[in-house]
């Protein structure tokens, strides 16, 4: 008699556990709104029926697009750098200067580690001052070396190849530095600047000579008694690595609305999407309501 009960007990306990972990998807979740097409600055308001346990607004705009959720990389950007640079002091020396890229850094900021890698030198790309001040690099594209979501590395070398007295040795200033992640709409990202590039110096000859560098600029030091060889390099990035976009938590299972008003402020096509689920610890079931909202001027 014992046994027969204990095996109903137990029947019992897993049947109740089994419903526990089932979850009913929020089907009868339904979001309406007055129409699709609105002014900019215009209160949008939805309406919602059903209770789902939770719900995510996605409103179709920048870092809130549903379709971005797992993206972790831009696609069809372009990566451009500009700066602008100062010869500065004795004899113009364009040659002295170097601008590099290396895509196999290790990132170990130790002077074997940063001459053991593969540095591009693409100084020819680049506008170099003949001795005016703040003389603009140009737009320099850099697409092919960040395909594949690659990390980057940028490096200033400043090298002399003949020891000059202190009076005809120039130096070399870098007033600006800007690296851009740029849209094909012209949308421009910042991905490195002057003051956040965490420039590391480094000197290889010229009697302990280093680049100077400041929030705001570098400059390279001139020695008269040896041959110089130092660098300024910057930390690596991934230019092309973004966080997945993000949804606004608009209810959860404490809590039930029944609207949610936004406003966008300027124009174009956005694509809505209102998510709901049920979860348990085992399962998750998603119910999707989408709109198309236009906004003009």
């Amino acid at each position: 008699m014992n046994k027969i009960i204990g095996i109903i007990c137990s029947v019992i306990f897993f049947t109740s556990c089994t419903k526990r972990n089932m979850v009913d998807g929020p089907d009868d979740f339904d979001v309406t709104v007055e129409r699709l097409t609105y002014k900019a600055g215009d209160t949008v308001k939805y309406n919602f029926s059903g209770n789902p346990e939770n719900i995510v607004f996605w409103s179709g705009a920048e870092g809130n697009n549903y379709a971005n959720r797992n993206r972790t990389e831009i696609e069809g950007n372009s990566l451009i750098l500009d700066f602008k640079s100062f010869s500065q002091m004795g004899e113009v020396d364009q040659s002295s200067i170097k601008l590099l890229i290396s895509n196999n850094f290790n990132g170990k900021y130790d002077p074997e580690n940063v001459k053991a890698a593969t540095w591009t030198d693409i100084t020819n790309r680049a506008v170099w001052s003949s001795g005016a001040d703040q003389t603009p690099s140009g737009n320099i594209t850099l697409d092919e070396f960040t395909t594949g979501n690659k990390s980057i590395a940028l490096a200033f070398r400043y090298i002399t190849t003949v020891v000059k007295p202190i009076t005809t040795q120039n130096r070399w200033v870098i007033r600006s530095f800007d690296l851009n992640s740029v849209s094909p709409a012209g949308k421009s990202n910042a991905v490195l600047s002057m003051g956040t590039a965490g420039w590391a110096s480094f000197n290889y000859s010229g009697d302990s000579t280093f680049w100077t560098i400041s929030a705001t600029q570098l400059i390279s030091m001139r020695n008269t008694t040896h041959l110089d060889d130092d660098w300024a390099v910057t930390k690596q990035v991934r230019p092309n690595a973004v966080s997945p976009d993000k949804g606004i938590t608009l209810k959860n299972i404490t809590r039930k609305i029944t609207e949610y008003k936004t406003t966008y402020n300027e124009p174009g096509e956005y694509k809505v999407v209102f998510e709901a689920t049920n979860a348990r610890i085992k399962e998750t079931k998603k119910h999707l309501k989408e709109f198309t909202i236009t906004v003009e001027p």
